[in-house]
């Protein structure tokens, strides 16, 4: 009697846990089918249904143009590349903010955060002052990397260091140290006991962080326009030349499903992956796995992370600050100044403006993607069926599709009730707020997935419902994922420029379009400002993430977090 007693019970926790799942996955999946699904599938039937009829002919022949199949191998290539280059320079970094302790940290790593949030044009200009005619290389050793892929694998470094940082670091640092410590006494060598306890429990995220990384770069497009020259181009900037230069939208579309299938499979083989290494892990609050360097080893292992993030992260943003400076009378704030006043043509207001209008639309697209992430994710904390699978691989979607081709669709589909927003505040928010969702799943997945499921079980077997369950369990062990989660997602919203630069309106301008108006007049006031504009994006961000990085959970009352 007991017996049966306990599979009816054991059934209806399945059932509820089912239930759970679905209406937690419905609000993320009515998000995105509204859009992002609607808008860019808009965009593919406008470029190969003319005149009442479906010219799917016309996906062969743009892929059977030579340069057409030279983009796409390029595109492959150099994503790959920057991944590898990525994951080489910045795992080291990870290790030593999560694990070492040293002063200035905490505002070294919201600085390692503010490249993220730089629109790309202004990174492609920077970098062109370190190594095109006249930079630094070449003023000191007569080198030059403009028009080289070098110049577009450093670039791309420089973008996602951050990603692999704070999306490996986070969980690096809640693994518990004495697990590695044990092995180390039972006879294995620190490499050995690392290998075989540590990157075990660092799969899922390293595995996350690759994936983000791949996908920024397989869509780059300002770094590749400026750096690389005539001679390379990726899937991005091709269907930006086809949308807005060409006007050939039948090509942009056949451009857009070759690169909507490729994600759609890399997403597809990151799910099997890392699915097959996921275990539960024993998570303690970071606060206290953090230790001073200890031998000559740490400490230089900490002196060379320094030096790459110094070469590497900081004197491209020092060349920008010495631009905002340099002004014909010397060293002074005159750009600055300018930024109070509106000049009637690039702006219907002054451009300081868009520092406000930044943050507010940054503010709400962040709780935008923390509410559909964070219900998006604690969904796929259960492991079941094909259908989550798809799900997880419909999250990150928005990452490897072309920004120009949502911001388009979001013109020429939201314009009629009941989805008329072209005169709505959201609009904004919410395209940025597609960028910042599969981050937040992303970064707190990994953790909620650590979590051991037996204390959800225990949870249940106590009469806990699912939500009161996750509340309990769940979230207080999460809180820190949470919080970084938030930081990019804020950081993201900031720096978004290919979506946001078609719909956000002239009166209200975000701080990259601002700067991309700016770099698009001639003229050295013009230029400045768009320097000084990106100086202030930067410290904006760096000031926000530090004081996230302030926020700290407080422990439970069991001392483990």
């Amino acid at each position: 009697m007991d017996v049966a007693r306990t599979e009816v019970v054991r059934k209806q926790r399945v059932r509820r846990g089912s239930a759970a799942r679905l209406g937690l996955m419905a609000v993320p999946v009515a998000f995105f089918a509204v859009f992002f699904a609607y808008p860019v599938v808009s965009i593919v039937e406008r470029g190969l249904h003319v005149d009442g009829a479906w010219q799917f002919g016309r996906i062969l022949d743009v892929l059977g143009q030579s340069d057409i199949r030279h983009v796409l191998w390029f595109t492959v290539w150099q994503a790959l590349a920057s991944t590898a280059l990525t994951l080489l320079i910045a795992l080291p970094g990870a290790y030593v903010f999560a694990r070492l302790d040293f002063p200035g940290k905490q505002v070294l790593r919201a600085v390692v955060t503010v490249p993220f949030v730089l629109p790309t044009v202004v990174v492609g200009t920077a970098f062109l002052a370190l190594l095109g005619q006249g930079g630094l290389l070449d003023h000191l050793w007569g080198v030059r990397l403009d028009t080289t892929v070098w110049a577009i694998l450093l670039a791309h470094v420089f973008f996602n260091y951050a990603v692999v940082v704070r999306t490996v670091g986070g969980l690096w640092a809640q693994l518990d140290p004495r697990q590695e410590e044990a092995a180390r006494m039972l006879g294995a060598s620190r490499l050995a006991a690392w290998r075989t306890v540590t990157l075990p429990a660092l799969g899922p995220a390293v595995a996350a962080a690759a994936l983000m990384v791949f996908l920024f770069t397989f869509t780059s497009f300002g770094v590749v326009q400026i750096l690389g020259g005539p001679g390379f181009s990726t899937l991005e900037v091709e269907i930006y030349r086809q949308t807005a230069q060409i006007f050939d939208l039948s090509t942009a579309a056949v451009l857009t499903i070759v690169q909507f299938v490729a994600v759609g499979l890399i997403l597809c083989v990151h799910a099997w992956t890392v699915r097959r290494r996921e275990s539960a892990l024993r998570l303690v609050d970071a606060a206290g796995t953090a230790r001073r360097p200890r031998g000559a080893g740490q400490w230089a292992l900490l002196a060379g992370v320094l030096a790459s993030v110094a070469v590497l992260i900081l004197l491209p943003l020092g060349v920008l600050v010495q631009r905002s400076l340099d002004t014909p009378g010397g060293i002074g704030f005159a750009y600055y100044r300018e930024l109070t006043s509106a000049d009637g043509g690039t702006f219907l207001v002054p451009p300081i403006d868009a520092v406000r209008n930044s943050l507010e639309y940054a503010l709400a697209a962040t709780a935008v993607a923390l509410l559909i992430g964070g219900l998006a994710a604690a969904a796929l904390t259960r492991r079941a069926g094909r259908l989550v699978r798809g799900f997880d691989a419909l999250l990150m979607l928005p990452l490897g599709v072309s920004a120009v081709t949502v911001g388009f669709g979001f013109l020429i589909t939201l314009d009629k009730p009941p989805l008329d927003l072209r005169q709505s505040w959201w609009l904004v928010p919410l395209a940025q707020a597609l960028v910042g969702v599969p981050f937040v799943v992303r970064t707190m997945l990994p953790v909620l997935r650590a979590v051991d499921g037996r204390l959800r079980e225990a949870a249940a077997v106590l009469g806990a419902s699912p939500l009161r369950a996750w509340r309990e369990v769940d979230l207080p062990m999460v809180r820190r994922a949470l919080l970084i989660a938030a930081g990019f997602a804020f950081a993201v919203s900031l720096g978004e420029f290919g979506a946001t630069v078609f719909i956000a309106r002239p009166d209200n301008p975000t701080l990259p379009v601002a700067v991309a108006r700016l770099l698009g007049r001639a003229g050295d006031l013009n230029y400045g400002q768009a320097m000084a504009l990106s100086t202030i994006l930067m410290v904006v961000c760096a000031v926000s993430l530090l004081l996230l990085e302030r926020l700290r959970p407080a422990k439970a009352a069991t001392g483990e977090f």
